[in-house]
């Protein structure tokens, strides 16, 4: 009760904020490059990215720097990647779940996600998001046949350089309780996995935006994503 009433107190300096931050955030564009390709030699992985920002690359000048790019170079030793990249800047959960709707029906061994940040900025509960990754991951499935969903927590909000405080801070809880929710119920989903790069995230790291990943983060994403598939798909 005492933090709801908190919040309802502290919305119109939210909304200031929030138009603040929007307004003078330098906005930096997707990662150039190939969104699709093969590469590697060996066992045949089909791998579909999909997302926000970034799973886009922002923050990085080109594809090989951003998540895709550090996947797939960690892969391509030990399999034949044909992978695709579908994402776009400002998308939400519901957005993805609405473009991945007209994608054609196609299999893929492995969808890798990149959903979350957009979603807190949003005026949704983390139990309303809970329900719509449920629906994402479950439109996935049946879209694409996949045996293995890589799904990533929301990095920690309240270190985000470009945010001030007290936004920063609620941001912050906000993403903490919609990881809450992401993890208990993917703890129960033998075929999705649930990446944890929090404790490794420094602001020092992030795009000049203070907002975005830098280049040494998604490669450290990117490897992280790497070993969880090597150790399911190495051992079929």
């Amino acid at each position: 009760m005492i933090h709801n009433l908190i919040l309802l107190l502290m919305a119109p300096v939210f909304i200031v904020q929030g138009r603040y931050v929007r307004k003078v955030t330098p906005k930096l564009e997707e990662a150039s490059g190939p969104r699709s390709g093969i590469a590697g030699q060996g066992k045949v992985l089909r791998l579909l990215l999909v997302g926000d920002s970034a799973a886009a690359g922002v923050g990085a000048e080109d594809q090989s720097q951003a998540l895709s790019g550090n996947v797939v170079n960690q892969l391509s030793s030990h399999f034949k990647l044909e992978w695709q990249l579908h994402a776009k800047s400002g998308s939400t959960t519901r957005d993805t779940r609405s473009t991945l709707s007209e994608h054609p029906k196609q299999a893929y061994d492995i969808v890798i996600v990149s959903l979350g940040v957009n979603d807190v900025t949003k005026p949704l509960s983390s139990i309303r998001w809970l329900q719509q990754q449920k629906a994402l991951v479950s439109q996935i499935r049946t879209h694409f046949s996949c045996r293995q969903i890589i799904l990533t927590k929301i990095p920690p909000m309240e270190q985000f350089p470009a945010l001030p405080h007290p936004l920063r801070w609620y941001l912050g809880s906000k993403a903490k309780a919609f990881n809450r929710q992401l993890t208990r119920w993917a703890a129960t989903q033998s075929d999705c996995e649930l990446i944890d790069l929090n404790y490794r995230l420094k602001p020092e790291q992030m795009a000049i935006d203070g907002f975005h990943p830098g280049p040494e983060i998604y490669q450290f994403w990117g490897a992280t994503i790497a070993e969880v598939i090597k150790a399911r798909w190495n051992s079929d």
